[in-house]
This record gives C-alpha cells, structure tokens and sequence, in this order.
C-alpha cells in the first residue's frame, strides 16, 4: 500500500538532496543521524492464521489501552533512545527524547529526520533542538517510506504481537519494552539485514486508485 497523497517526486528529491549527503556523512563518522518516530500499540487482536477442522473460540484482549513508545533510531548503529508512557505523545514527550539525544555527547553533529506531526513540528521542539545544538529535518509529507524506524516498529508488531495473546496491559509492556531492549543483542542479526539505508521509492505510474 502507498500512501494516496505521497509525491514520489518529492521523495526521491528529498533522498538524494537532503538525506542520502547526511547520511554518507554519518557512515563516514562525521555525523549522527537517527529517525524518529512514535509507535502507539494497542492492547488488542492481532490476528494471525491458524487452520482448525472444527469451529474454534481464540481469546482476545479486553480494552483499549495504548502504549505509547517515542524512539529515535540511529541510523548507523542501529542504537535505540526511547521515551515512553501509556497517555499521549506530546511536544514536550519529543522534547525529552532530544534531551536524551544531545545528552550522548556523541562529539559530531546530531541530525534527526522525523515526519510532520504537529507535536513534532512546533514553535517547543524547534526551539528545543536550537538550543541543543541538534538539526532537525522534516520529512516530505506521507512518507513512512523514507523513516528508517518505521521498520524497526513492523518488526516489533511481528515479534510480540501477531498471534499473541497477552490477559493484561502489564505483560504486554513488558514484552514490547523486553524486545526494545534487546536490538543490540538478540535481535541485532535480523535488524542488521532489515534496516539497512535502502529506502522504497515509487513512481506515479505505481500509484494504481483502488
């Protein structure tokens, strides 16, 4: 699925003008660059496949409580900063996570790449990151493509979720959080091949209307 207001032609002018010179930059260990991004997983079915001769029941979780998880992923190391909480994502929730970011000392210039939500791209988070010294690029509109940590979320969604019933909201935290926790470790193979600095770009002619 592409996203039906996506401009391909802003995408792959965006790549290589402002992302791909950034981007060779941090592979060359002159810069850091992390995407970012907020998950907010739901507490509820998600269904996988299961074939049964009889007619069978499948427990499903009760409610709708969301954990919210604000990550920003570097693009080299693949290193995760987090913050998380199980109200909202808000301007100040991103403010905090730049904190984090700026507070690595990481002794070459900071850029971080995130989309336009308007908790993100506002009169606090821009004036955060001045004064801590960060670059703040906005990618172009509709392009989940172009976000690196977007695939770091689809992979946690298949880790702990797809299939899984969890009975309460404290154990299906934990897993989230335990997987998190874990890219560097037992899931740095798999991340290693998933998020490599590939991105998906389309062409109009793609754009098929269903």
């Amino acid at each position: 699925m592409i996203p039906a207001k996506a401009d391909p032609d802003a995408q792959a002018t965006y790549l290589q003008q402002e992302m791909k010179p950034r981007l060779n930059e941090a592979q060359a260990g002159k810069r850091a660059v992390f995407f970012v991004d907020a998950a907010h997983f739901v507490l509820a079915p998600f269904l996988g496949f299961l074939w049964s001769l009889t007619r069978m029941f499948i427990q499903a979780p009760a409610g709708r409580q969301r954990f919210n998880v604000l990550g920003a992923l570097n693009a080299i190391t693949h290193e995760l900063v987090t913050v998380t909480n199980d109200t909202y994502i808000t301007a100040e929730t991103v403010c905090d996570l730049l904190r984090q970011l700026a507070a690595l000392n990481l002794g070459v210039p900071l850029t971080v790449f995130l989309d336009n939500a308007r908790y993100q791209k506002c009169a606090l988070v821009k004036a955060a990151a001045a004064s801590l010294g960060l670059e703040l690029c906005f990618l172009p509109a509709y392009s989940p493509n172009l976000n690196l940590i977007e695939r770091l979320w689809k992979f946690v969604k298949k880790q702990c979720l797809y299939s899984k019933y969890y009975p309460e909201f404290a154990p299906f935290t934990q897993a989230i959080t335990e997987c998190l926790s874990q890219t560097q470790s037992r899931h740095k193979v798999a991340l290693q091949s998933l998020l490599t600095l590939k991105f998906q770009t389309f062409e109009k002619a793609q754009f098929v209307p269903v």
